[in-house]
């Protein structure tokens, strides 16, 4: 099987699953696809999970936009502009491995922080720090969405999801300007992020009684589940790569 083959079966496999757990949480697409595609073909990774990140929102948007948090949103982009600059040269300057066991201790500790608390303090301060953060992480290995997503766990389901699919939305635009202009971002990856949006949009299709059961008063500890799994699996990527 040629290499090709491999990105779109096994990564289109991988889009799919993270796109139901997205469709459902809110996030955690970048969590199961980024590092699968990045094993299949480096070549194509951050800037094809940059594609898929900027397109899903777009379902989530089409059908729960109006309950986007825009003061949050506002606050978390403000953050979120400076660290995706910085994400743009850890690329290109700093060791990924390094800073994916950081972010996954970091959010590990703040998983187990919260797990025991109501929940986190959602203000200008930490969303802006989380939107810092999810910039940084998003850019670098497409994987964003846990420092985020723990400041909004204790939303409701709907708010979580259409604040998230905003942000990412307009972050993924952002990580892809910045990889472009830092001469990270070939054909290659477009071309690949583009036919992995057959398999997103089928995931997405499906995920609807996931949100459904998780409405029902479980979408914080799914997101915190979530957040976890996100971590151990971007350190345990960062020390294989």
């Amino acid at each position: 099987m040629s290499e090709l083959a491999l990105v779109l079966t096994f990564g289109g496999l991988a889009v799919f699953i993270g796109a139901i757990v997205q469709g459902g949480v809110g996030f955690g697409l970048g969590l199961i696809a980024a590092p699968v595609l990045t094993i299949l073909d480096p070549g194509v990774m951050p800037g094809a999970i940059q594609v898929v990140n900027f397109t899903l929102p777009l379902f989530t948007l089409a059908v729960e936009w109006r309950k986007v948090d825009w003061r949050g949103l506002g606050f978390a982009l403000l953050g979120r502009l400076p660290g995706t600059v910085i994400g743009g040269f850890v690329v290109v300057y700093v060791s990924v491995h390094t800073l994916g066991v950081l972010v996954g201790v970091m959010v590990l500790i703040a998983v187990g922080l919260t797990a025991r608390a109501l929940s986190v303090p959602r203000n200008g301060a930490t969303l802006a720090t989380a939107g810092f953060v999810s910039g940084v992480t998003g850019t670098a290995t497409g994987i964003g969405g846990p420092p985020i997503g723990l400041v909004y766990q204790s939303a409701k389901g709907p708010q979580i999801r259409a604040t998230l699919a905003m942000f990412f939305a307009l972050s993924a635009a952002q990580s892809l300007a910045v990889l472009a202009f830092v001469d990270r971002l070939p054909g290659k990856a477009l071309a690949t992020g583009a036919a992995l949006l057959v398999p997103m949009i089928a995931g997405f299709l499906v995920s609807g009684p996931l949100r459904r059961y998780l409405d029902g008063g479980k979408v914080r500890a799914a997101i915190l589940i979530v957040a976890a799994t996100s971590a151990l699996v971007l350190i345990g990527h960062s020390v294989l790569r």
